[in-house]
């Protein structure tokens, strides 16, 4: 099986360290050098579809532009790329997302991915009016993703539940296709629902061992349903192992030990297991080095210790990068969901130099952005 390659949209704004703004408290840093407008993020977004990823990773919460209003306003700076738009099941009705989803659908021609932010963060959550505990989420966003289901199944769809109740809920029309749903979380509260209803699992980027443990428990959950595996990595891809740890070294030396025990103070508060494991692989500390912070051969654990969420790095030469995916690809995982700071210039690097390895080696279909360049150009041969 080829692997499927996403990039990201800053929508927290972007630029060249890691805390142009800690998306957890922009308090914890300086505002961004790039600011989060449509026009910058429409270049990053066609960027991407130029270098051939299948989509990009548009992300939920407190410090982002909003994931669905910013990825319908890039519909039309884009023919191919599709958007997975990250969204909180516990702040929005799931008939009025099974709608806006199908419509999304439709306007876009079939670019729309979901990706399910249960939540972890019980102040966060509560700021969007969400009072629940951490399981409590995760059993109402079974329920949620029932009733979204139930609604695209094209017939007024009934269900009564402990948390959420809808009659005869129903849309326009189904969508076509059926949007696939991208679903994380590593408590005993998140596994079963994800088995239940993902159509593609998504971890953060822990070691490929971890990645596959975790793979495992979710396929024994799913009893034989069918289900893909994700990773939500960073990456820095140089020419050279030296320069991109030089890169990793600069990045890391930008940060200021109070923004990191500022920092991993917030995340410690965190009831998500996902984060818990984040914070564990660097403990939090600024390391002498930033080769300290390597966690497994060529995976950089130092975006961790300011940022929540996905914490690691795929680091090093094009070669070692694409041996890293081929050790997750053994693992199980087929979608990798990638970014970089500078978000459009990392995009470049990676496309330009790890996607003709990982297409050497086997791994890489061709895009749907080669395939149409592809046919255009066999068109104008015929002329």
């Amino acid at each position: 099986m080829s692997v499927t390659l996403h990039w990201f949209l800053p929508t927290s704004g972007d630029g060249r360290t890691m805390v142009e703004r800690f998306h957890a408290n922009k308090s914890l840093g300086r505002a961004a050098q790039r600011p989060a407008d449509v026009d910058y993020l429409a270049q990053v977004a066609r960027a991407a579809e130029q270098l051939g990823y299948e989509g990009v990773l548009t992300p939920t919460g407190t410090w982002c532009e909003d994931a669905w209003l910013t990825t319908a306003a890039l519909i039309r700076e884009t023919r191919r790329l599709k958007f997975l738009v990250a969204f909180r099941p516990g702040v929005i009705s799931p008939t009025l997302a099974a709608q806006m989803a199908g419509t999304f659908q439709r306007l876009s021609a079939g670019r729309v991915l979901l990706n399910i932010v249960t939540g972890g963060d019980a102040v966060e959550q509560r700021r969007f009016g969400d009072w629940h505990d951490h399981d409590a989420r995760y059993a109402r966003t079974d329920e949620f993703l029932t009733i979204v289901r139930g609604v695209w199944s094209g017939r007024p769809f009934d269900f009564a539940g402990e948390h959420l109740s809808v009659e005869g809920a129903t849309t326009l029309a189904a969508p076509d296709p059926v949007p696939r749903v991208y679903f994380g979380g590593s408590s005993p509260a998140a596994l079963p629902v994800a088995a239940r209803h993902a159509d593609v699992y998504l971890t953060w980027g822990e070691p490929p061992a971890q990645v596959a443990e975790k793979i495992s428990k979710v396929r024994a959950l799913a009893a034989g349903r069918d289900v893909r595996f994700g990773v939500r990595l960073h990456t820095i891809a140089r020419d050279t192992s030296a320069a991109a740890w030089a890169e990793a070294q600069r990045l890391l030396d930008a940060l200021d030990p109070t923004q990191v025990a500022r920092a991993q103070a917030q995340l410690a508060a965190s009831e998500s297991e996902g984060q818990r494991r984040m914070v564990a692989l660097h403990g939090g500390r600024l390391a002498a080095g930033a080769r300290a912070l390597e966690i497994h051969p060529h995976l950089w654990s130092g975006i961790g210790l300011v940022r929540g969420g996905a914490g690691t790095a795929l680091v090093g030469s094009h070669a070692e990068i694409a041996d890293l995916i081929e050790e997750y690809h053994a693992a199980g995982i087929s979608e990798f969901v990638l970014s970089g700071y500078p978000h459009l210039e990392e995009a470049y690097w990676f496309a330009e130099g790890v996607r003709p390895e990982l297409a050497r080696r086997g791994l890489l279909a061709g895009s749907p952005a080669e395939a149409d360049l592809a046919e255009e150009f066999d068109a104008a041969l015929s002329l």
